[in-house]
């Protein structure tokens, strides 16, 4: 089963890996039983949601869409971001006043996912259901479920994306690439890394793919934060230290933001634009996309994530088990969470305009 929580993967064969990708066959829509039901409560009880600070579009776009969704089905909705500078402290107070409140549910986009078990034992001692939302939160037997979108998928969609976008470039390796991942307290930021390596691993292995600074470990390649700055100055350090005579062919980056920090480096140090992987299907990167520039994105619909999360809160008011699809695979070094996936979706120029069909935000940005 599939443990999510502070794991290295270059130290990881690429035939473990492998198996670690294909485990949990729950994945693909099978219906599970959930967790044990609540007793039902109210329709017109409070429900709280706690989502980290305001560092993407999609975050900012899940609380407008939680604070409606929730109304709309009869909810009082508590919305709560926490603040860029004291990002765990203010989530741990928040949820903390939520349970106070009477919240029937806490929904939790953790900024930290191992810090937040206490309060999380808390909520659930005083009756409350807590579900984690697109960030599994770890080390705590408290946690009723957990909704997101397939994060290691995610992972292999850059990784495959990454090696396709090189060799339409230039047919014949070997590659020389660069390895980015997220916010190392972000438990979702090193699932996308082992996503991402289980597909570029045995590539590298084989010589096929070099990565020229030899930084292959999680912990060399995290960007505190998500930050956009951190992501520039590092791939600015990388472009002085590594390529003065060597070209850069690709660049593993695992958000949007990151990418077109990224992008903003290379072009700076006046070096030909490089395959760059993304995720989130930011305004600006999809523009990049079209544009030729960024290479690719993921598209992880917010609307049905939370969409989605609403439809386990209305099963839980009802007294209902709300739907999973995984039961096996969410180890979060407590117990086996009780799950919901969705499936991402890797968009290039090729299909932007499919992807991005039904998206009234998007869909005009690729006509």
């Amino acid at each position: 089963m599939r443990k999510f929580f502070g794991t290295s993967v270059v130290a990881i064969s690429a035939a473990a890996m492998l198996a670690l990708a294909g485990c949990g066959s729950g994945r693909d829509g099978d219906s599970g039983s959930g967790g044990e039901a609540a007793k039902g409560f109210p329709a017109n009880s409070l429900i709280g949601v706690a989502l980290p600070a305001k560092t993407s579009e999609n975050w900012v776009l899940a609380g407008d869409l939680f604070t409606n969704g929730l109304k709309e089905a009869g909810f009082q909705a508590d919305v709560q971001y926490a603040g860029a500078s004291t990002t765990v402290a203010d989530q741990q107070a928040q949820i903390t006043a939520m349970t106070t409140k009477g919240a029937k549910v806490i929904v939790i986009g953790a900024t930290d996912a191992a810090q937040l078990s206490t309060q999380v034992a808390a909520a659930h001692a005083a009756g409350v259901k807590v579900i984690a939302y697109d960030r599994l939160i770890t080390n705590t037997p408290d946690l009723d479920y957990y909704v997101a979108f397939d994060n290691f998928k995610v992972g292999q969609l850059q990784g495959q994306a990454l090696l396709d976008g090189m060799k339409a470039k230039k047919p014949n390796g070997p590659y020389n690439i660069e390895l980015f991942s997220g916010s190392p307290d972000d438990n979702n930021a090193g699932v996308f890394f082992n996503g991402a390596m289980s597909v570029l691993k045995p590539e590298i292995d084989k010589g096929n793919v070099v990565v020229a600074s030899k930084q292959t470990d999680v912990k060399q390649t995290a960007i505190q934060g998500w930050k956009a700055e951190g992501a520039q100055a590092r791939m600015d350090q990388l472009l002085t230290s590594t390529y003065g005579n060597k070209e850069l062919d690709g660049v593993l980056s695992p958000n949007d933001t990151l990418a077109r920090a990224i992008l903003t480096s290379v072009k700076g140090a006046g070096k030909p634009t490089p395959v760059v992987t993304g995720q989130d299907s930011e305004v600006e990167s999809v523009k990049s996309i079209v544009a030729g520039e960024q290479y690719m994105t993921i598209n992880k619909d917010t609307r049905n994530l939370v969409k989605e999360t609403i439809n386990m809160v209305k099963a839980l008011q009802a007294g209902n088990t709300p739907q999973v699809n995984d039961t096996k695979s969410y180890n979060n070094g407590s117990k086996v969470v009780d799950t919901y996936l969705l499936p991402p979706v890797a968009v290039t120029k090729a299909n932007a305009a499919e992807a991005y069909a039904n998206d009234p935000k998007l869909a005009p940005l690729t006509k």
